[in-house]
């Protein structure tokens, strides 16, 4: 629900949020363009990501989580959410534009509506909810061009970015059941989460990627910001929408980045957009409005990046 006091406060930080999580898949494709290990992308990222919020930490002095049953949480968030996702997405921008994994990522609320229904006692399928999927999946369909086959490259670019959005959508499940519920601050949490997502990279990349090489300007730059900014300003932005207008309308963000990722990525990087693609991503995103509208009188599902709901603290979607 919308605080009073109108949108003036939020709203310019909704819209730069949504910018940010939107651009994330071109800077992505930037990197993977210039010869960046896919999961040397995801650690890049992460680290990064880590530096920016643990700067955060230390200028508010968030206190640490010492438990270590959070801890043990964190790294199963941070395998699910951030790790193997993040690897995923930069591997099929190996196999496909930024712009179809934009659009991928758009089903993310979807995965995580099936993970919820599947798991949380208080959610329950209801004929919309399955009208939404339905929908969605539809869109799906579209976005893959299943009516004219589909090549090597191409289908495993887009299972990589499917497998993507299941994980993310078990990770949003898993935190809300397990990692979102204790007094920790966000900004605290988040950073435990990253510290665990860089420590897991940081023992698989090395040795399943080789060592890292010097890939130029462009690319080291598209990883600074892909990290600092869309894995570590990005929280603390959504933090603030959230306290601001409520995580009901800080969900809807998910709404405006797959309308980013398409523009700049066929803006910038010239990369085409096909008509399933859009009429796919168009379904997508009514089959998720659909799926989580909530009934007369009840209040919505809360799965804002961010939020104490299926995304939890810390937590970030997309690409």
């Amino acid at each position: 629900m919308e605080r009073p006091g109108g949108s003036a406060g939020w709203l310019p930080g909704f819209v730069v949020l949504s910018i940010i999580w939107g651009s994330s898949f071109a800077l992505i494709k930037v990197a993977v363009d210039a010869g960046v290990a896919p999961l040397w992308v995801a650690l890049w990222r992460c680290l990064f990501g880590l530096v920016a919020l643990s700067a955060v930490c230390v200028a508010r002095r968030a206190a640490v989580p010492r438990n270590a049953r959070v801890w043990a949480h964190a790294l199963v968030v941070a395998a699910l959410l951030n790790s193997v996702p993040f690897a995923l997405f930069s591997y099929a921008e190996t196999r496909v534009s930024s712009v179809v994994a934009g659009v991928w990522n758009a089903t993310t609320p979807l995965t995580t509506l099936l993970f919820a229904v599947a798991v949380i006692p208080e959610e329950r399928p209801t004929s919309r909810r399955s009208i939404g999927l339905a929908t969605g999946f539809c869109g799906v369909l579209l976005v893959l061009g299943v009516w004219r086959g589909l090549d090597g490259g191409t289908l495993g670019g887009s299972l990589a970015c499917l497998g993507a959005t299941v994980c993310y959508g078990a990770g949003f499940t898993y935190t809300r059941r397990f990692f979102a519920g204790g007094g920790e601050s966000a900004v605290a949490l988040s950073a435990v989460q990253i510290l665990c997502a860089t420590a897991e990279l940081a023992l698989v990349a090395p040795a399943a990627a080789g060592a890292p090489s010097w890939p130029g300007p462009a690319a080291v730059a598209a990883l600074a910001g892909l990290g600092a900014v869309g894995t570590g300003l990005a929280y603390i932005i959504n933090l603030g929408v959230i306290r601001a207008a409520g995580p009901t309308v800080a969900s809807t963000v998910t709404y405006l980045t797959p309308l980013w990722s398409t523009l700049l990525g066929a803006a910038l990087l010239g990369e085409p957009l096909g008509w399933n693609t859009l009429t796919g991503g168009l379904l997508i995103v009514a089959g998720v409005v659909v799926a989580r509208s909530p009934r007369r009188g009840a209040r919505a599902a809360v799965s804002a990046p961010g939020s104490p709901g299926p995304r939890g603290p810390g937590v970030r979607a997309r690409g």
